[in-house]
C-alpha cells in the first residue's frame, strides 16, 4: 500500500470512522434494513465519516503542525493538501448519492448530519456551541437509518434524543486529550470553557442519560439487559478516564471509552428487537 492512501487512511481517523460504521450498520440490521439495505447504510455512513474526518485534518493543518501533531499524515507530509482536499469533497459528495438508495427523506437526514459535523470543523468547534454540531450529526443517524427503511417510518423520538445526547457526550470526551494544544491555537469551544473536570462531568452524564433513554424509552418494562448497559455507562467511563490518567501525554482512551458505550447500547437496541 503505498504511502499516500496509507496516509489517507491515517487522516480518516479510522477508529471512530470504523466504530460509527459499524454501529449504523448493527443499527440498520435491528431496525429491519435487509442486507442490501445495511451494505447501503454503512457505505452512506463510512463516506461520511471519511469526508469529516479528512476535513478536519485539512482545515487543522496549520495548527497540527504549530503544536508539532507528527500523528497527522498532513503535517508530516504523507498526504498534500490538494490531495486531502479532492478526497474530502469526492466522499462528501457521495453521502446524499449513496443515501438516496434509501428514499429523499433518507438522504436528506444524511446530508443535515454531514453539514452539521463540516460547520463543527469550521467555524463551530471554537465557540460556545461547539457541542451543537455533534448532537444534530448523532442525532440524525439513527434518523437516517430509519427513514431509509420502505415507506419511510417516523424515526422514535427517544431513540434520536438518545443519539443526540451520546454525541454531546462524545464531543466532551473526544476533546480532552488536546485541550492544552488547543489553547495554544486559540480554540475555545464549549469543553475549553468548561475545563478537563467539568468536561468529564458533562461527558458521563450524558453518556449515563443516552443510555437510560434508550433503556426506558421503548414501551414495556426496562429488561435486565437494559438496566446492565445502564451499570455499563457509569463503570466504562470511569475506568477509561482512570487510565487515560495513567498514560503519560495524549491519550484517547476517553473516546474509546465512549465508543464501547455507543458499541454497547446499540448491542442493547438490536437484541431487545425495539428499535422501531
Amino acid at each position: 500500500m503505498s504511502t499516500r492512501v496509507l496516509g489517507l487512511v491515517r487522516a480518516s481517523h479510522p477508529e471512530p470512522a470504523a466504530a460509527v460504521t459499524v454501529v449504523a450498520a448493527l443499527l440498520a440490521a435491528g431496525a429491519g434494513h435487509s442486507a442490501t439495505g445495511v451494505v447501503a447504510v454503512a457505505l452512506t455512513v463510512l463516506a461520511s465519516q471519511l469526508a469529516v474526518g479528512w476535513s478536519n485534518d485539512l482545515i487543522d493543518a496549520d495548527r497540527d503542525a504549530a503544536v508539532g501533531r507528527t500523528d497527522k499524515p498532513v503535517t508530516t507530509g504523507e498526504v498534500a493538501r490538494p490531495t486531502l482536499a479532492r478526497a474530502t469533497v469526492v466522499a462528501a459528495v457521495a453521502v446524499p448519492v449513496l443515501a438516496l438508495a434509501g428514499g429523499p427523506a433518507a438522504a436528506a437526514c444524511a446530508t443535515l448530519g454531514l453539514v452539521s459535523a463540516l460547520l463543527y470543523n469550521r467555524p463551530l468547534k471554537s465557540t460556545p456551541v461547539s457541542v451543537l454540531p455533534y448532537a444534530v450529526s448523532f442525532g440524525a443517524l439513527p434518523a437516517f437509518v430509519v427513514l431509509a427503511l420502505p415507506g419511510s417510518p417516523v424515526p422514535p423520538a427517544w431513540l434520536v434524543a438518545a443519539a443526540a445526547l451520546l454525541g454531546a457526550g462524545a464531543h466532551f470526551a473526544n476533546v480532552l486529550p488536546d485541550l492544552a494544544d488547543d489553547a495554544r491555537t486559540g480554540v475555545r469551544g464549549l469543553p475549553h470553557r468548561l475545563g478537563p473536570a467539568g468536561s468529564r462531568l458533562a461527558a458521563a452524564g450524558l453518556l449515563l442519560v443516552a443510555t437510560v433513554a434508550l433503556v426506558l424509552g421503548p414501551p414495556g418494562p426496562p429488561s435486565w439487559t437494559g438496566l446492565s448497559a445502564v451499570a455499563a455507562a457509569v463503570a466504562v467511563p470511569a475506568v477509561g478516564w482512570y487510565a487515560g490518567r495513567a498514560t503519560a501525554g495524549r491519550s484517547a482512551t476517553a473516546f474509546r471509552a465512549v465508543l464501547v458505550v455507543a458499541l454497547i447500547d446499540v448491542v442493547l437496541l438490536v437484541t431487545s428487537g425495539r428499535v422501531v
